[in-house]
């Protein structure tokens, strides 16, 4: 904030004192306090175990090594259907193979299959919201008539759909799991473009003369984007489910690939004699799943109402 500075009594009568800026400390929301946020962390365990659990996923993704040295396509007969030991922390499928080996290298594809579904839906479901709340009129009714025919659709069903006709593969089921999830992402960023192209700072810009490109990328965008976000990370964890059901069934990446999925799949004929095979990967997929869900949800009501 600014303050006037009065050097004179005649001139302060005149209307002439001259205005000296004081320091302006950062607005809130503009920057991130970090001791804040650890101090937001540190105090809700949950929350914290699950920021670990994630962390240790996104590094077994890309650096399966750290945590693994044996090759998870290599099996050794003599040692099949051996229990979780000190040697092999999740046991050993039927041909041996070292099933913790196996979820860690399986981590890269079911994340790389998880991160490209997200991405697909936040952008083609952003766009079209974006483009429905800021334009508006025929547009509007147009595109939102296309979100509601994919919001009747069952999101398994339509990614079932998507990739028998794309065919096999992880890229591929990411892709169908990501259209399924276009018309969540679509309706969030609408109502909020919708919500702040009625705020009193976008339409003081407008009456100012800047461009429409400026007030949505100065103004608008940044402002929705918040929700949109958060969506993102709560799709993360039903898309990480989405892709290792397809993969369950058989869609995903062929064998012996160790996707998250076709380890379940492997393992249930095995059920009664190791029950490890399924219930481990399992666990894996479900820590995953419930990490993301708790810090989205951390996301959306507790840090918000903080700040």
């Amino acid at each position: 904030m600014s303050q006037i500075l009065v050097d004179d009594p005649a001139e302060a009568a005149l209307g002439l004192a001259r205005p000296v800026e004081t320091e302006e400390g950062p607005e809130p929301g503009h920057r991130v306090d970090v001791r804040r946020l650890l101090r937001f962390v540190v105090r809700r365990p949950g929350l914290l175990l699950s920021v670990a659990v994630l962390v240790l996923v996104v590094m077994a993704s890309f650096r399966p090594d750290l945590f693994t040295s044996q090759d998870p396509l290599k099996g050794v007969p003599s040692q099949n259907f051996r229990g979780p030991s000190g040697s092999h922390w999740f046991g050993t499928d039927e041909l041996g193979r070292d099933v913790f080996s196996r979820v860690v290298h399986g981590a890269q594809l079911s994340l790389k299959a998880t991160l490209i579904a997200v991405l697909v839906a936040f952008v083609v479901g952003g766009l079209l919201g974006v483009v429905a709340g800021f334009v508006g009129r025929w547009v509007d009714d147009v595109l939102m008539r296309f979100v509601d025919v994919l919001l009747s659709i069952p999101a398994l069903f339509m990614s079932l759909a998507l990739v028998t006709a794309l065919g096999y593969g992880t890229v591929k089921v990411a892709v169908a799991v990501g259209i399924a999830s276009v018309a969540a992402f679509a309706r969030v960023a609408r109502a909020e473009v919708l919500r702040v192209r009625q705020a009193v700072f976008v339409e003081a810009s407008r009456a100012s003369g800047a461009r429409w490109y400026s007030v949505l990328g100065r103004h608008v965008l940044p402002n929705a984007a918040g929700p949109v976000i958060v969506l993102a990370t709560l799709d993360f964890g039903s898309s990480i489910l989405a892709v290792s059901a397809l993969s369950f069934l058989g869609y995903g990446a062929p064998p012996p690939a160790p996707e998250w999925g076709t380890l379940i799949s492997d393992g249930r004929n095995y059920l009664a004699n190791a029950w490890w095979l399924t219930a481990l990967p399992g666990l894996a997929i479900a820590a995953t799943v419930l990490a993301t869900n708790r810090i989205a949800r951390a996301l959306d009501g507790e840090w918000s109402r903080q700040r």
